[in-house]
């Protein structure tokens, strides 16, 4: 599990953070060598020794955060913080455990003191982030969990971390060739004016425009330009002879612009009712959230209660294992109380160990529950984040002005022209007299 530990003062601060209710489940699972039973006032009096040294860093906090799909038990938690405590000297200090659960994930937390109360100095923690590197490492090794490289080797850690690659627009379905000369034919077909014209291609996802030197075009919402004449399968006389003439029509860059408009206007309105559903969304998984943390939280107060009643059963019946009066002071003198006394201190640790296991299977099942809720939830996120980004893209790309113009024929015949002029020269072999000239020229 990755260790990951620090010297601080502020007792009050962390101990209301350690019970900070952003945590789905908190459970302050020991308190070893203070006088009070509450984790802040527990933190307080280490706070209170600390006043008579002239240490302000008098607590050392440890996090403990297993692989997040790993069920860790309560007694390896234990054994980790007793590893870590051993190591740094701090086994004879007081300390706090408390255990964390929040999306799906369990983890705890530790806290020592670090004064010696009596000595009245603080413990020397040198190498902290070493020694705890290594721990960790010894964990992952002895669990049989795949290692972070970082763990692995210092060199090898990655300080950007990772970055989430944007989903691109998917490409538009292609139009067959034959579908769209079928449109334009049909238009025609149905038309007799330049409005209804117009109208009829409108209906199909086409805009009437002037084009710059081929009469009466029509443009998609990709951009492409159909020359009119061409793809309807009719003569340009016919054409303007129907039309008229092509002037009062907007040009192409202006259908282009319209079309991009509409379809980011278009595209603004999906994404606010995107934003809405997913907002409706979000907030039935957060009811569903709270509901199961509820019952979670219902359980385990049930088997503590369950717990607290057994272990009372089960003391008095041990207790009424002992004798009284002259039978009883006859025991005492023949050892059978002490023998008694031992059953019954085995009997309770067996107990205590039931009651522990019977609360980690419980704790796991919580786990796994909530792990399979978070799953879902970063699924559903992940899809909002794709359909939000897709929209996003589509924006930008409509609204980017056009940088690339096609170039004039004018233009295309000239350059056409100075190539093949130049490469006419330099292919060419030199004349040397009057029978290769001639030769050269066949």
């Amino acid at each position: 599990m990755i260790l990951v530990g620090n010297q601080r003062g502020g007792a009050k601060n962390l101990a209301m953070h350690l019970l900070k209710q952003e945590n789905e489940h908190v459970q302050v699972h020991d308190l070893r060598g203070f006088v009070s039973d509450n984790l802040v006032s527990a933190l307080n009096e280490s706070y209170a020794i600390s006043r008579g040294t002239r240490c302000r860093q008098f607590l050392f906090s440890l996090s403990l955060n297993p692989p997040p799909h790993e069920n860790v038990g309560t007694e390896e938690f234990e054994k980790a913080v007793e590893r870590v405590e051993n190591d740094l000297g701090l086994a004879d200090q007081p300390r706090a455990i408390v255990f964390h659960e929040k999306h799906g994930r369990r983890h705890a937390h530790a806290v020592w003191s670090r004064i010696d109360a009596e000595q009245m100095k603080a413990v020397p923690l040198p190498f902290t982030k070493n020694k705890l590197r290594e721990i960790s490492r010894e964990l992952y090794i002895e669990h049989g969990w795949k290692m972070p490289r970082g763990l692995m080797n210092s060199q090898e850690r990655d300080p950007t971390n990772f970055t989430l690659a944007e989903y691109q627009q998917a490409k538009r379905a292609q139009k067959d060739a034959r579908e769209i000369k079928t449109v334009f034919q049909d238009c025609w077909a149905v038309s007799d004016s330049t409005s209804a014209f117009a109208q009829a291609l409108k209906e199909r996802g086409y805009k009437l425009a002037r084009g710059d030197r081929r009469g009466f075009v029509a443009v998609d919402m990709k951009g492409e330009v159909y020359p009119l004449a061409r793809w309807a399968g009719v003569k340009t006389k016919d054409v303007r002879a129907r039309l008229g003439d092509e002037s009062a029509l907007p040009s192409v860059g202006q259908r282009k612009q319209e079309f991009a408009a509409e379809i980011v206007r278009r595209l603004k309105e999906i994404g606010n009712e995107q934003e809405q559903r997913h907002a409706t969304q979000r907030a039935h998984a957060e009811r569903e959230r709270l509901a199961l943390v509820q019952r979670q939280q219902n359980e385990r107060a049930a088997l503590s209660q369950h717990h607290k009643l057994r272990w009372e059963i089960e003391t008095a019946e041990r207790q009424a294992r002992y004798t009284k009066g002259l039978r009883g002071l006859i025991d005492r003198m023949s050892g059978e109380r002490k023998r008694i006394r031992e059953d019954n201190e085995r009997a309770a640790l067996e107990a205590l160990r039931r009651d522990r296991a019977e609360k980690d299977v419980l704790i796991f099942r919580h786990l796994e529950e909530r792990r399979k809720f978070q799953r879902r939830m970063l699924e559903a996120t992940r899809s909002h984040e794709h359909e939000r980004r897709e929209v996003e893209t589509e924006i930008r790309e409509l609204d980017a002005p056009e940088t690339q113009t096609p170039p004039a024929k004018q233009e295309r015949e000239s350059l056409r022209e100075a190539f093949m002029k130049a490469r006419r020269e330099t292919i060419a072999p030199p004349v040397r007299g009057r029978d290769q000239q001639r030769d050269f020229d066949r």
